[in-house]
């Protein structure tokens, strides 16, 4: 039987999971959600079938679950009425969530709906054991990003150090993931989802660095407690149509949708 599923957001990662489910035998994108205005911007979905919606009205009947993949405004805006529906929302940008307004929504409208709220992992691996290991009770959560300098511009590193005449690893943040999704939003979606995972925005800490020695982006885990301690790093490739986007955020909604219809999921 074929699943048909939904999408919010027709940019680089919207775009990469289209041509990546394309042709997919148990699995269907049947309806993407675009504001009105960019209706005439968008492309032609690989699929004919699929169809370019504006309102979350708009859903196919035969839908139950929605992948957000639109950034943090779509998400406070269009999220709680899609959940509300009784559609379960998979989300990708988890920094939105730090928001704790934004947050209680999405909580009051699954509840309505009778629905749920998915976080994906994105660029980041390891959260499924640090999770587990919260559900055991963790004293302590450790996030390290590390960039190039000049991946840091127009962030307030631009405040604590000049970002082009760095030749060592300096850190430009140092507190908790709260203070670092506010401040540095192009990290607040990692930052965010191993907050949720863990043990909250105010109870863990992050640094991030900026590292003249670095060639990509990396993510570091560090959590201890009295059953477990853990040590994840992630580097990952950007994505071919857009550099500022990790390739692994992209994998890791394609994974997400094919487990709606996946006889084993992992």
């Amino acid at each position: 039987m074929m699943i048909s599923v939904g999408l919010i957001g027709y940019g680089a990662i919207g775009a990469e999971i289209l041509d990546q489910l394309n042709g997919d035998s148990a699995l269907r994108i049947a309806d993407v959600l675009v504001r009105p205005e960019r209706v005439t911007e968008m492309p032609a979905p690989p699929d004919s079938h699929t169809r370019l919606i504006t309102h979350p009205d708009g859903f196919s009947s035969d839908i139950g679950f929605v992948l957000e993949c639109a950034g943090h405004q779509a998400l406070a805006e269009i999220g709680p009425d899609v959940i509300r529906k009784g559609i379960s929302l998979g989300v990708l940008s988890a920094g939105a969530l730090a928001d704790r307004t934004v947050l209680q929504e999405l909580k009051d409208a699954a509840k309505e709906g009778g629905s749920q709220i998915s976080v994906l992992p994105g660029a980041i691996g390891g959260i499924d054991a640090l999770a587990a290991a919260a559900a055991a009770g963790l004293t302590e959560v450790i996030y390290t990003g590390r960039k190039p300098p000049q991946a840091w511009r127009g962030t307030p590193a631009e405040d604590t150090c000049d970002l082009t005449e760095i030749k060592e690893a300096t850190t430009v943040f140092d507190g908790s993931a709260g203070d670092a999704a506010r401040l540095f939003p192009k990290n607040a979606n990692v930052v965010a989802t191993v907050a949720l995972a863990g043990v909250g925005f105010e109870n863990t800490q992050v640094t991030l660095i900026a590292d003249p020695g670095a060639t990509g982006n990396s993510h570091r885990i560090q959590a201890r407690g009295p059953l477990t301690s853990l040590d994840f790093t992630t580097a990952g490739a950007p994505l071919p149509s857009n550099p500022k986007t990790s390739a692994l955020t992209a994998m890791s909604a394609v994974r997400a949708l094919r487990n709606q219809a996946g006889l084993i999921c992992i």
